[in-house]
């Protein structure tokens, strides 16, 4: 009797596409931590921006041929503290934390320490992300997204750059940026991943309203004018979405019923 025939042993090779994407992001956080270290921040600010375009990318062309891997994923989640944890936090360290020495040994010790801190909840959110994966509800993120923090980090540094204004004179105010941006990204608050909440993917064809196309392209061509303003506004008021929805289902809870009526 004929034996069935055995299925081909799966390739323990890595699928070249969406690592060689990988790498093109990881490679623009290093080089936004070689340009904040001579003092190009506006080119580090941007590089930054560039991972998280290749970052948006990546794991979308894996799941789109079928390439996804769990190789992939690893390799993307330290891509990610490269470009997400270290860059930012040196770029703001380089930009304004530095200067804080000037003022006192323990103010220059505690920008140090803000930069580290950044960097290390960072680390803790990507590690808390692939130990939920799964189990969570995917339609949320768990904290502020390592892509997301790292934008309300560079934009602004980018955008006070841009208007004029030293690290220097805004040391203080950076250091508070730096510290919230890496709290809400291991706190419990939630964000919306714009993922909707749909379990199967949407069909190749499937038409978007006008509208939604409308907004982008108008979204496009602010970028084009004032890039740095813009991408401050879209991701500090991501941010702070999540401790303002936390607010409001608060007080939605603690809000007493309204009585009926009485005839």
């Amino acid at each position: 009797m004929d034996e069935p025939p055995r299925p081909a042993p799966r390739s323990r090779g890595i699928y070249l596409l969406p690592n060689l994407l990988t790498t093109g992001g990881m490679f623009a956080g290093f080089y936004a931590i070689l340009a904040a270290a001579i003092g190009h921040f506006e080119t580090a600010c941007i590089a930054v921006f560039v991972a998280a375009m290749f970052d948006g990318i990546d794991g979308r062309i894996a799941r789109l041929t079928g390439t996804s891997t769990e190789f992939g994923v690893q390799y993307d989640s330290l891509a990610d503290l490269v470009s997400f944890g270290m860059a930012p936090a040196l770029v703001m360290y380089h930009w304004a934390l530095s200067t804080l020495k000037l003022d006192s040994v323990t103010l220059g010790k505690a920008g140090w320490s803000a930069s580290f801190l950044y960097a290390a909840c960072a680390a803790l959110r990507l590690a808390r992300f692939n130990s939920q994966v799964g189990v969570v509800d995917k339609r949320w993120f768990i904290g502020l997204a390592s892509p997301a923090a790292a934008a309300v980090v560079v934009s602004f540094v980018w955008t006070m750059d841009h208007l004029g204004y030293s690290g220097e004179q805004m040391r203080f105010a950076a250091l508070g940026v730096t510290v919230a941006a890496g709290l809400l990204m291991v706190s419990r608050l939630r964000y919306t991943s714009f993922k909707g909440g749909r379990t199967n993917p949407s069909p190749p064809g499937e038409r978007v309203p006008f509208m939604l196309l409308l907004v982008v392209v108008l979204m496009i061509v602010a970028i084009n004018i004032y890039p740095s303003v813009l991408l401050l506004a879209i991701s500090w008021l991501y941010a702070l979405s999540g401790p303002a929805m936390w607010l409001w289902n608060k007080i939605r809870r603690k809000s007493p019923s309204t009585p009926a009526q009485t005839p």
